[in-house]
């Protein structure tokens, strides 16, 4: 390399950055052992060599030979074999362009290594014919349940997984589809790690063109494309494992069940803290929806068409049939003793005219006949169950399970909307609306100053009178103007598209009663809320507690809502269910995470336990990020780990960024997906709770909860100069240009941590490999209570970790952050303040803490191992974290370069910043 005389460097290998020459260690501050999936190990390797060769090919044999000799002394380093510190002269040794394309290749393995893991899990599965939901049911049936009991039970149920626009996913869609190409090209591979040369050339073409693919946007995206990159994944994914799922379930129980799982939407309909989301983009939302979902149906009831030749001079047809046949109007010679044919052909000329109605374009393959529209989904299925009927009752079952009973049961779950939108905004905005309307209408002059006692008083008089406040002879503001829209606009889809096209209000920044009434009042300005027979809005309003103070006043706000006359009117309906939102991401930077989590678990069994004392059924939606620092981790565990009460009646989870193409990029992992949150869901409905455990950590966790709080605030709220540190320290001002979401990085621009978003807050920390967010305080609140419990303490502790699945849970999600983090690569971040003086006080500090929560966790769980417990996840570490590390140190050197000043190859350097990020977020993939 060195003959290759690369001394003579671009100016920006001039600016050496936080010590590099020094040799910094790349490997993780905590234990922990690097295991290898032989699987994996196979398939990388595959991989990566048809990888290497197109670099070879493209970029030449010498600038190969380096980036492979950078990545055999990284994982070297790990591995033990190499020297540490070797690592660094060599990415010193890489001019700028060397150093964009080095990038560009760890970007791409990382992604290789992310299908690669989740290529072997799909095979993993697919070999053991494991299926987690149906040795769950089976479970819950050999320990006494029957089948009549888990249908009871689903039936009061509704799982819904809820896509969020959240900005975390940094790739392209465009990179996205380069990657679902790649993994659908191993999926038809006959043997893992094939050698077969056409598969490799196959591979290799994918690669090619992953490699020539632009990972970075040009523009920021917009709520446009955020809408069109959710409904690719609705469309490839959930279309058709939803009603797959629904009808295994039906088949294993042998009972019937409702459609008891939904997918939702915030995309287009979220418009907290975004003003790019309006009335306009709720209607593209769900008209792209629809475009999708109808023209599916319309395929499907065409080829049940040509399925269903079935001769009425060979089987018995129903009296229904033939009538559904005679009203289709199908006067076809070719078809005068095919029956369910001409039904068809009458169903598919209706079906047309409902997409016609609802999308305002002709259905691509034109029906025989004008029809009339269906006037909902209802009807469609209504006609559907007499074909279904028919067949079966003339000896034709089988052949009713088959693509009919696929298309009644994605009838059932998507009626004609598909994903069920949500709308969201901030109360703030609710109570300026109101506000404003009520002074226009010459009701309260200023709303606003009212205190709470009467705002409520104000807004109940409100609800209870005929009158609408709003009038056409007012001038609005923009703002009032636009919250009118949206409620209008909501009220004329469920016109078209059906009651199931809206999910629910979602308050944000609830902390009253009122807030709860402003919505009502909305909605009732829209006709969407009923006076008659009793009281009622037609949409749930679920309002969202997120930081600590919100949380712990839930219970008594909820109380006071529910226990009003009106509400108390509207309880009384058969099928009322008080919706209520859980956040995590607020709660755990406002509180730190062992807090936060503690409190979120707090919130809700006292809202459970109102909701008991009430006889309220309660449903909870839970605001959980990817990350760790924003309530991620395991879903499935942490649902078994909710209350005894918190999952009867179902639930709901957000799931954004690169969580979503993760788990339901491919129709085989969104299986998996579903598969676990229904199974856990299940299980934490019938799960007996102990009573021992759950006392032992009422009592332990307060005290753990007090000290690590203080911990957590002194630090990040109460040290001078730490807002500062945190944005010098970590690539926040880099991530906010990578033009990865329609939505501002922060609330307002006034550089507090309070008033920034907790994406950014937890994104940056994760690319810094500090990962603050997902475990600070931690160690100083096991620490605390064992010296101040002694040995009796830790025993405690012990025993919650073996019996308790909550602390099990808080634990291993430590665990996993403390993995992914590296203590020596966040030193040199740290190095990135201009005051260091105040970079190393702080640092020390961090320090301190890490080295008590490594020390903490390895008391609680009696091993010095990290993710000893986790082999699937050591792997997957061992496979990627050395593709990581040099990532951070590039990133550190270019952030350096950029943050300098540096003229020269301005645009360049961005670039290399903004692909480390990516390539970061791959290699730890739960980053934001």
């Amino acid at each position: 390399r060195s003959a290759r005389g690369l001394g003579k460097l671009a100016p920006f290998c001039q600016v050496t950055p936080c010590g590099l020459a020094a040799k910094p260690t790349l490997v993780p501050s905590g234990h922990m052992t690097l295991q290898t999936d032989p699987a994996s190990r196979d398939l990388i390797k595959q991989l990566g060599a048809l990888l290497g060769e197109v670099i070879r090919e493209q970029h030449g044999t010498a600038l190969f030979e380096a980036i492979e000799a950078i990545r055999a002394h990284s994982v070297g380093e790990y591995l033990g074999t190499v020297s540490k510190g070797t690592v660094a002269p060599l990415l010193a040794g890489l001019s700028l362009t060397e150093t964009l394309v080095f990038i560009r290749g760890f970007c791409v393995f990382s992604q290789l290594a992310n299908l690669t893991d989740d290529y072997v899990a799909r095979r993993n599965v697919d070999s053991a014919k494991s299926n987690s939901l149906a040795e769950t049911v089976g479970s819950l049936l050999q320990d006494g349940h029957s089948a009549r009991d888990l249908a009871q039970s689903l039936t009061r149920m509704i799982i819904a997984p809820v896509l969020t626009a959240h900005p975390t996913e940094v790739r392209r869609k465009s990179v996205l589809d380069r990657e679902a190409a790649i993994a659908t090209t191993l999926d038809n591979q006959s043997t893992l790690g094939s050698e077969d040369d056409l598969a490799n050339e196959r591979l290799r073409r994918e690669i090619r063109l992953l490699w020539q693919t632009r990972f970075l946007r040009g523009t920021r995206i917009d709520v446009t494309d955020e809408i069109t990159n959710v409904a690719a994944i609705l469309e490839r994914s959930f279309l058709k494992e939803v009603p797959s799922l629904l009808r295994r379930m039906r088949r294993q129980l042998g009972v019937p069940l409702p459609a008891f799982l939904r997918v939702g939407s915030w995309v287009g309909g979220d418009r907290d803290g975004n003003p790019f989301v309006n009335a306009q983009t709720l209607s593209a939302a769900t008209s792209l929806h629809a475009d999708i979902l109808l023209s599916n149906y319309l395929d499907e009831v065409h080829q049940l068409g040509s399925e269903l030749s079935i001769s009425s001079q060979l089987a018995g047809v129903s009296a229904p049939l033939l009538n559904l046949a005679t009203a289709g109007g199908d006067h076809s010679p070719h078809r005068a003793d095919e029956p369910y044919r001409q039904a068809l052909v009458g169903v598919y000329a209706r079906l047309a005219s409902t997409f016609t109605k609802i999308t305002g374009k002709l259905a691509l393959r034109a029906p025989n006949q004008v029809a009339p529209a269906y006037n909902g989904p209802e009807d469609l299925t209504a006609e559907l169950k007499i074909i279904d009927a028919s067949l079966r009752d003339n000896g034709a079952g089988d052949v009713a399970d088959g693509r009919l009973a696929r298309l009644i049961a994605a009838i059932e779950a998507f009626g004609f909307h598909f994903a069920q939108m949500e709308l969201r905004q901030n109360s703030d905005v609710h109570e300026r609306t109101i506000a404003e309307l009520l002074a226009k209408a010459g009701q309260c002059a200023d709303y606003l100053a009212q205190d709470e006692t009467t705002r409520v008083q104000i807004l109940q008089a409100e609800l209870s009178s005929p009158r609408l406040l709003r009038t056409p002879f007012a001038t609005y503001s923009d703002e009032t103007l636009k919250e009118l829209e949206i409620f209008d606009r909501a009220a004329k889809l469920r016109a078209l598209l059906g009651e199931g096209v809206l999910r629910r209000v979602v308050i944000s920044k609830a902390n009253a009663t009122s807030d709860l009434l402003e919505v009502s009042v909305l909605l009732k300005e829209s006709g969407l809320y009923d006076m008659v027979p009793s009281p009622r809005a037609a949409l749930p309003i679920a309002p969202l507690f997120e930081t600590i103070g919100d949380l712990t006043a839930a219970p008594f706000i909820m109380r006071q809502y529910l226990t009003l006359p009106d509400v108390v009117l509207a309880r009384q309906d058969a099928d009322y269910v008080q919706e209520i939102m859980i956040g995590y991401s607020d709660s755990n930077k406002d509180g730190g995470y062992l807090t936060a989590n503690w409190e979120v678990r707090r919130a809700i069994a006292a809202l459970v336990e109102l909701g008991r004392e009430l006889a309220v059924p309660i449903r909870f939606f839970h605001g959980r990020g990817g990350s760790i620092g924003r309530g991620g981790g395991s879903s499935a565990g942490a649902i078994v780990a909710l209350p005894k009460g918190a999952s009867t009646f179902g639930l709901s989870v957000t799931e954004q960024g690169e969580v979503i193409s993760s788990k339901y990029g491919h129709p085989a992992t969104a299986r998996s997906a579903l598969e676990a949150l229904v199974s856990a869901n299940l299980v934490s409905a019938f799960k007996q709770e102990d009573s021992e455990s759950e006392a032992l950590l009422n009592q332990v966790m307060p005290h753990l909860s007090a000290t690590a709080f203080e911990a957590y605030r002194s630090l990040v709220y109460e040290t001078e100069g730490f807002a500062t540190y945190f944005r010098q320290s970590t690539p926040l001002k880099e991530i906010a240009e990578l033009k990865i979401g329609s939505r501002p990085a922060a609330r307002t621009s006034s550089g507090r941590i309070e008033d920034l978003r907790a994406i950014p807050w937890v994104f940056s920390w994760s690319q810094a490999r500090v990962m603050l967010p997902g475990w600070y305080g931690f160690g100083s609140a096991i620490s605390a209570y064992i010296a101040a419990h002694g040995q009796a303490g830790l025993a405690d502790l012990q025993s919650l970790h073996r019996q308790s699945d909550f602390f099990a849970t808080l634990v291993s999600n430590v665990e996993m952050v403390m993995a992914k983090a590296n203590r020596s690569i966040g030193q040199y971040y740290s190095e990135l303040v201009d005051d260091q003086e105040l970079a190393k006080s702080i640092f020390a500090t961090i320090t301190h803490e890490w080295d008590a929560t490594l020390a903490a966790l390895e008391q609680i769980t009696g091993r010095d191992d990290l993710v000893g417990n986790n082999m699937t996840l050591a792997k997957s570490l061992a496979l990627r974290l050395p593709y990581v590390d040099p990532l951070n140190l590039l990133q550190i050197k270019l952030i350096r370069a950029h943050r300098s000043g540096q003229t020269q190859d301005v645009e360049q350097i961005s670039q290399g910043i903004q692909l480390t990020i990516n390539g970061i977020s791959a290699g730890l993939r739960n980053t934001g």
